[in-house]
């Protein structure tokens, strides 16, 4: 039986459900980059990242090669990059609400003169 389109979507936000995983993401959309690079910039255990990696690869949202010694990694597809700035422009309309929402706390507090 197939599994619901729901469940499917689930688990596709679940995989993505880890901040290193977001961070791949978010760095891989200037393009590919090297594993000592991504290493680099989000500084964590080589370990936790290339498990991670394994993560993202065997979903299939990202891809790597192998170039000599090093392996090279990139997002499988352009979607995948509009969903990063799709959820930062979501992100951003919701901490604007939180902000215009404290500034109204704010005033409410402040005793009419």
């Amino acid at each position: 039986m197939p599994v619901p389109l729901y469940q499917a979507k689930a688990e596709f936000f679940r995989m993505l459900g880890h901040p290193v995983r977001i961070r791949v993401l978010e760095l891989l959309q200037d393009g590919p980059m090297p594993v000592r690079d991504l290493l680099a910039e989000i500084e964590i255990e080589p370990a936790a990242l290339s498990q991670q990696l394994a993560v993202l690869r065997r979903s299939g949202i990202v891809t790597s090669a192998r170039e000599g010694s090093t392996v090279v990694y990139e997002l499988a597809g352009g979607d995948v990059a509009e969903l990063m700035r799709a959820a930062r422009r979501i992100l951003t309309e919701m901490l604007a609400g939180q902000n215009a929402l404290l500034a109204e706390l704010r005033e409410a507090e402040v005793p009419s003169a």
